[in-house]
Protein backbone atom coordinates (compact mmCIF):
# COMPACT_ATOMS: atom_id res chain seq x y z
CA UNK A 1 0.00 0.00 0.00
CA UNK A 2 2.87 2.20 0.06
CA UNK A 3 3.45 2.52 -3.80
CA UNK A 4 -0.59 3.97 -3.79
CA UNK A 5 -0.19 6.30 -0.83
CA UNK A 6 2.14 8.65 -2.89
CA UNK A 7 0.34 8.21 -6.01
CA UNK A 8 -3.15 9.06 -4.26
CA UNK A 9 -1.30 12.59 -2.83
CA UNK A 10 -0.28 13.57 -6.35
CA UNK A 11 -3.78 12.83 -8.19
CA UNK A 12 -5.28 14.82 -5.27
CA UNK A 13 -2.66 17.27 -5.57
CA UNK A 14 -3.22 17.38 -9.23
CA UNK A 15 -6.91 17.40 -9.13
CA UNK A 16 -6.36 20.53 -6.33
CA UNK A 17 -4.75 22.48 -9.05
CA UNK A 18 -6.74 21.09 -11.93
CA UNK A 19 -9.93 22.88 -9.62
CA UNK A 20 -7.91 25.82 -8.97
CA UNK A 21 -6.95 25.99 -13.50
CA UNK A 22 -10.34 25.62 -13.43
CA UNK A 23 -11.37 28.61 -11.30
CA UNK A 24 -9.08 30.62 -12.82
CA UNK A 25 -10.09 30.21 -16.06
CA UNK A 26 -13.87 31.21 -14.83
CA UNK A 27 -12.60 33.57 -12.97
CA UNK A 28 -10.69 35.28 -16.25
CA UNK A 29 -13.44 34.24 -18.46
CA UNK A 30 -16.20 36.57 -16.14
CA UNK A 31 -13.62 39.38 -16.15
CA UNK A 32 -13.47 39.18 -19.85
CA UNK A 33 -17.56 39.48 -19.78
CA UNK A 34 -17.41 42.35 -17.67
CA UNK A 35 -14.57 43.98 -19.47
CA UNK A 36 -16.67 43.71 -22.78
CA UNK A 37 -19.67 44.77 -21.31
CA UNK A 38 -17.83 47.64 -19.99
CA UNK A 39 -16.25 48.47 -23.25
CA UNK A 40 -19.59 48.56 -24.90
CA UNK A 41 -21.32 51.12 -22.55
CA UNK A 42 -18.22 53.29 -22.46
CA UNK A 43 -18.50 53.22 -26.84
CA UNK A 44 -22.42 54.03 -26.15
CA UNK A 45 -21.09 57.30 -23.72
CA UNK A 46 -18.73 58.53 -26.12
CA UNK A 47 -21.33 58.09 -28.85
CA UNK A 48 -23.46 60.36 -26.58
CA UNK A 49 -20.81 62.64 -25.88
CA UNK A 50 -20.40 63.29 -29.19
CA UNK A 51 -24.20 63.48 -30.20
CA UNK A 52 -24.16 66.07 -27.04
CA UNK A 53 -21.02 67.80 -28.22
CA UNK A 54 -22.34 68.35 -32.16
CA UNK A 55 -25.59 69.86 -30.41
CA UNK A 56 -23.74 72.19 -28.33
CA UNK A 57 -22.13 73.02 -31.09
CA UNK A 58 -24.88 73.62 -33.20
CA UNK A 59 -26.72 75.66 -30.15
CA UNK A 60 -23.82 77.74 -29.50
CA UNK A 61 -24.30 78.80 -33.95
CA UNK A 62 -27.86 79.93 -32.74
CA UNK A 63 -27.04 81.87 -29.82
CA UNK A 64 -23.85 83.33 -31.81
CA UNK A 65 -26.93 84.18 -34.42
CA UNK A 66 -29.68 85.22 -32.18
CA UNK A 67 -27.11 87.85 -30.61
CA UNK A 68 -25.86 88.87 -33.70
CA UNK A 69 -29.81 89.52 -34.93
CA UNK A 70 -30.69 90.85 -31.64
CA UNK A 71 -27.55 93.53 -32.06
CA UNK A 72 -28.93 94.47 -35.16
CA UNK A 73 -31.83 95.19 -34.06
CA UNK A 74 -30.90 97.39 -31.63
CA UNK A 75 -29.27 99.33 -33.75
CA UNK A 76 -32.33 99.69 -36.06
CA UNK A 77 -34.20 100.48 -33.15
CA UNK A 78 -31.98 102.85 -32.36
CA UNK A 79 -31.94 104.30 -35.73
CA UNK A 80 -35.40 104.41 -35.56
CA UNK A 81 -36.00 106.53 -32.59
CA UNK A 82 -33.33 108.99 -33.95
CA UNK A 83 -35.65 109.32 -36.54
CA UNK A 84 -39.05 109.43 -34.48
CA UNK A 85 -37.11 112.66 -33.15
CA UNK A 86 -36.35 114.02 -36.48
CA UNK A 87 -39.77 113.10 -37.52
CA UNK A 88 -40.94 114.90 -34.22
CA UNK A 89 -38.86 118.26 -34.96
CA UNK A 90 -40.38 118.47 -38.57
CA UNK A 91 -44.03 118.28 -37.28
CA UNK A 92 -43.24 121.14 -34.52
CA UNK A 93 -41.45 123.07 -37.42
CA UNK A 94 -44.57 122.10 -39.44
CA UNK A 95 -46.78 123.34 -37.12
CA UNK A 96 -44.91 126.66 -36.41
CA UNK A 97 -44.63 127.30 -39.80
CA UNK A 98 -48.07 126.80 -40.40
CA UNK A 99 -48.87 129.24 -37.20
CA UNK A 100 -46.46 132.02 -39.04
CA UNK A 101 -48.44 131.60 -41.85
CA UNK A 102 -51.99 131.87 -40.22
CA UNK A 103 -50.09 134.79 -38.46
CA UNK A 104 -49.40 136.54 -41.39
CA UNK A 105 -52.50 135.91 -43.36
CA UNK A 106 -54.71 137.47 -40.36
CA UNK A 107 -52.61 140.48 -40.22
CA UNK A 108 -52.91 140.89 -44.02
CA UNK A 109 -56.51 140.33 -43.26
CA UNK A 110 -56.19 137.51 -46.13
CA UNK A 111 -58.57 134.96 -46.45
CA UNK A 112 -57.29 131.11 -45.20
CA UNK A 113 -56.84 129.43 -48.59
CA UNK A 114 -57.87 126.56 -47.17
CA UNK A 115 -60.86 127.03 -44.09
CA UNK A 116 -61.86 123.27 -44.07
CA UNK A 117 -65.76 123.89 -44.25
CA UNK A 118 -65.78 122.45 -47.55
CA UNK A 119 -68.19 119.33 -48.48
CA UNK A 120 -67.54 116.53 -50.37
CA UNK A 121 -69.60 115.48 -53.49
CA UNK A 122 -71.85 112.19 -52.69
CA UNK A 123 -70.17 109.42 -55.14
CA UNK A 124 -72.88 108.13 -57.61
CA UNK A 125 -73.21 104.63 -57.48
CA UNK A 126 -72.56 103.50 -60.85
CA UNK A 127 -75.08 101.91 -62.75
CA UNK A 128 -74.93 97.64 -63.57
CA UNK A 129 -75.03 97.24 -67.25
CA UNK A 130 -76.55 94.32 -68.08
CA UNK A 131 -74.53 91.67 -70.04
CA UNK A 132 -76.24 90.55 -72.60
CA UNK A 133 -76.49 86.61 -74.13
CA UNK A 134 -74.49 86.71 -77.18
CA UNK A 135 -75.59 83.80 -79.50
CA UNK A 136 -72.89 81.23 -80.26
CA UNK A 137 -71.76 80.41 -83.83
CA UNK A 138 -71.39 77.36 -84.80
CA UNK A 139 -68.25 75.54 -84.28
CA UNK A 140 -67.62 77.61 -81.18
CA UNK A 141 -67.29 76.21 -77.62
CA UNK A 142 -69.47 76.96 -74.30
CA UNK A 143 -67.04 77.37 -71.29
CA UNK A 144 -70.43 77.13 -69.39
Amino acid sequence: MAPSVPCTRDAAALRMKQIALDNQDRTIRRLRAQLATERRRLAATKKELKETQVALEASHKVIAGLTEIGLSMSKKIEKMKAQHLLIEALVDEKDNLLQTIHGLQEANNAPAPFDGDWEEEPEEEPEEEEIEDIPLGEGEIDDE
